[in-house]
C-alpha cells in the first residue's frame, strides 16, 4: 500500500477547489440559467469537456509528480466513473416513478450531485483517517467490497424501486408534501401551507442513492492509493461528469445488459486487492489493466448482444422472420 503522505499542497488544494465551484456556476449560471429538456447532442458535448478536463488534470499529475501518481489517478478515475455508472440506473428509475419532467432532471441531478461533492470530501477523510490509525480496517473494507460485487452480480437483473425505500416512506410522513409540481421549485405553497413538491422528494433519493454507492466507490480506490488528493479529485471528476453522462447514456441503459456483471467484476477485484494488500502487490498499471479489460468485455459483450437481439413488435413479441419492408401481422 502507498505511503499516506499527500501531493496535494494548500495551493493545490485551494486551486482545484475554486475550479470546481467556478465550473458549478458556469454551468448553472450560465449554460443552464434557464430550464431546458438535455439533448442528446449538449450531454455529448459536455461529457467530452468533462472528460478532456479529467484527463488534463491526469496529465499534469503525470508531469509534476510522475508516472506513478498520473496512473493512480487514472486507474481512481476510471473506478470511480465505471461505478458511478450504476448510479445512473437508478437515477433512470428515480425520474420515471417519481414522473420527474424531463426539462427539470438536470436541476435535480445539479443539487443532488453538489451535495455529493460535500458528503464524499468529508467520508474520503474520514476513511483516510481510520486507515492511518486502524490498518486492519483495510481487510474489512475488502471483504465489504467482495461481498457487494457478489450481491450485485447475483441481483444484478432485480428490479429497483427507491421510491418505496424507508427513506422515502419516512419523508413522505415527517415532510408535508404534494403530489404536484410548481415548475422547476423544491418547495411550494397550497392553501397557506408550504409542501415539498415531487422534485425536492426525488433529490432526497438522488442523494441517498450516492451516499449509498460511495460506499462502494470511496473504499474501491483505497485499494490504488491512499492519498486524499487523488482519491479526492479522482472522485470529484468522476461526479462533476455524472449528469453529462446520465442525459447521453439514459435513454439507451437497456442496452448494457452485462454492465452490472463487469462492474461485480471491479468490485471483487479490488476488494481482493484490498484484503491482500500485505500478501499481494500489484502495480497501478496491472489494475489499470484489468479494469480496463472487465469493464470493456462487458461493455462490447452487451453491445453484441444488443446488436443481435431480434427487434420487437409493439405488443413486445420478437419478429425475427417478419420482413423489414412490411410490419408484422397482428396476432389475434
Amino acid at each position: 500500500m502507498e505511503s499516506l503522505h499527500s501531493i496535494g499542497s494548500p495551493v493545490m488544494w485551494g486551486g482545484f477547489i475554486a475550479f470546481v465551484f467556478a465550473m458549478l456556476a458556469l454551468d448553472l449560471g450560465v449554460f443552464h440559467r434557464k430550464a431546458h429538456t438535455v439533448s442528446f447532442k449538449e450531454a455529448g458535448a459536455w461529457s467530452a469537456v468533462w472528460v478532456s478536463l479529467s484527463l488534463a488534470f491526469n496529465a499534469f499529475l503525470w508531469w509534476r509528480f510522475g508516472s506513478g501518481q498520473g496512473m493512480e489517478f487514472l486507474t481512481g478515475y476510471l473506478i470511480e466513473k465505471s461505478l458511478s455508472v450504476d448510479n445512473i440506473f437508478v437515477f433512470v428509475v428515480i425520474f420515471s416513478t417519481m414522473k420527474v419532467p424531463a426539462i427539470h432532471q438536470h436541476r435535480v441531478l445539479f443539487w443532488g450531485i453538489l451535495s455529493a461533492l460535500v458528503l464524499r470530501a468529508a467520508m474520503i477523510f474520514a476513511g483516510v483517517a481510520m486507515l492511518e490509525r486502524f490498518h486492519w480496517l483495510i481487510y474489512v473494507f475488502g471483504a465489504f467490497l467482495i461481498l457487494t460485487g457478489v450481491k450485485l452480480f447475483i441481483q444484478r437483473n432485480h428490479a429497483e424501486h427507491p421510491e418505496d425505500g424507508w427513506l422515502m416512506r419516512t419523508a413522505r410522513r415527517v415532510i408535508p408534501s404534494t403530489p404536484h409540481f410548481a415548475g422547476q421549485h423544491f418547495i411550494t405553497v397550497e392553501n397557506g401551507r408550504r409542501l415539498a413538491t415531487p422534485l425536492l422528494m426525488a433529490l432526497m433519493l438522488v442523494e441517498a442513492s450516492d451516499v449509498l454507492f460511495a460506499l462502494d466507490s470511496i473504499p474501491a480506490i483505497f485499494a490504488v492509493t491512499r492519498d486524499p488528493f487523488i482519491v479526492f479529485t479522482s472522485n470529484i471528476f468522476a461526479i462533476l461528469g455524472l449528469r453529462s453522462l446520465f442525459f447521453l447514456m439514459a435513454g439507451a441503459m437497456e442496452k448494457f445488459t452485462y454492465l452490472k456483471v463487469g462492474l461485480s467484476g471491479v468490485l471483487v477485484f479490488v476488494g481482493a486487492k484490498m484484503a491482500l494488500v500485505d500478501v499481494v502487490h500489484l502495480s497501478p498499471a496491472i489494475s489499470l489493466g484489468v479494469i480496463a479489460l472487465v469493464l470493456g468485455s462487458s461493455i462490447v459483450a452487451s453491445l453484441v448482444k444488443a446488436r443481435n437481439t431480434p427487434p420487437h413488435t409493439p405488443n413486445g413479441d420478437a419478429s425475427p422472420e417478419a420482413p423489414r419492408s412490411a410490419p408484422s401481422p397482428a396476432k389475434s
